[in-house]
């Protein structure tokens, strides 16, 4: 999938099958939605192309009027929406900055300057909630009448249930928001997870004998957070166990070397020697969140905080089992 940073750029295609929105978290709702993109796209000749944006359009505003609570909780970071979109086989994905001269555009200056102009949108599909331009005034029936008017095709996707459920992004956050990972994963259509570059941090749970993976998460506003069984992807041949902290870690001092941001510590329950101490820096891993085993603790000294590190680690472990006797249970 190529990418690209707004559509001034000479390698976009001069014609697309076009969807609009922010794709928070790639659910099973977006994938449907991608998969008939695609077969339109195909059936066009045309490449299928996704148009997002970042920040998410209510980060944006939440910023502009200082209310910090309007801002929705981020499923996933912007590096783990691009790899979702490329997995359900997208061709180019257009990501354009939400700034105080695209929320001010007009439904028709965003068609004339965005759509056409700047994509080339031949065919264009939404979602049954879709609003667009200033004010959030343009809607469905403006899409429609306008590709009507200027020679391109319109369509609208209803929403897509499972269970009776309607999938959304805002679903999936309330069921991350509770610590319900099976439901986020019915609702995904895989585990949640998270990926990235492993950085340096204080290390201080190598100090305290549980050395640990670290990837920060752009977001100030995860939508899960709190301690958790994980299945760790790119280290080696098979996923390894583990355990893993998602936030802002209250019981360290909030100078250290990544206070005040979100991070994802991961614990190995098993470490590859053939990576050695220092092997995993740099690497980009995947960290799958399979079972929350409770909120972030506050600790009052070290030696509690390891006493409850030894515990998560104990409490995972015996995930991992109960979930290999239900397997073989299964199988039989």
């Amino acid at each position: 999938m190529q990418i690209f940073r707004g559509f001034h750029h000479p390698d976009i295609a001069p014609a697309c099958a076009l969807t609009i929105g922010n794709f928070d978290g790639v659910h099973r709702g977006h994938q449907a939605m991608l998969a008939l993109l695609n077969n339109e796209a195909r059936h066009r000749g045309l490449p299928s192309c996704v148009l997002s944006f970042e920040p998410h359009p209510r980060d944006y505003f939440a910023g502009l009027h200082k209310k910090p609570e309007l801002a929705p909780a981020r499923i996933a970071t912007l590096r783990d929406k691009l790899t979702e979109l490329a997995r359900c086989g997208v061709d180019q994905c257009v990501v354009l900055p939400f700034d105080a001269s695209l929320s001010g555009q007009s439904p028709q200056d965003f068609i004339d300057q965005v759509l056409l102009h700047g994509l080339g949108a031949k065919y264009v599909l939404v979602g049954d909630d879709f609003r667009f331009g200033a004010k959030r005034s343009g809607d469905y029936a403006v899409l429609d009448a306008a590709g009507q008017a200027q020679g391109f095709d319109v369509a609208r996707m209803n929403s897509y249930e499972v269970h009776k459920l309607r999938v959304s992004s805002s679903a999936v956050r309330e069921a991350l928001g509770r610590g319900d990972m099976e439901a986020a994963a019915a609702l995904l259509g895989r585990p949640y997870s998270i990926s990235g570059h492993v950085v340096h941090g204080r290390k201080l749970g190598r100090e305290l004998g549980f050395k640990t993976l670290n990837l920060r998460f752009a977001h100030w506003k995860p939508a899960a957070s709190g301690i958790f069984a994980v299945q760790v992807h790119g280290l080696a041949a098979a996923p390894l166990p583990g355990v893993a902290n998602l936030g802002v870690r209250p019981s360290l001092d909030p100078q250290d070397i990544n206070g005040g941001r979100v991070l994802l510590e991961t614990h190995c329950l098993e470490w590859p020697d053939s990576l050695g101490a220092e092997g995993a820096y740099g690497k980009i891993i995947r960290v799958d969140l399979l079972h929350k085993l409770h909120d972030e603790l506050k600790y009052d000294s070290l030696d509690a905080l390891t006493q409850g590190i030894r515990k998560d680690c104990d409490d995972a472990r015996a995930f991992f089992a109960s979930t290999r006797r239900q397997t073989t249970r299964d199988r039989i």
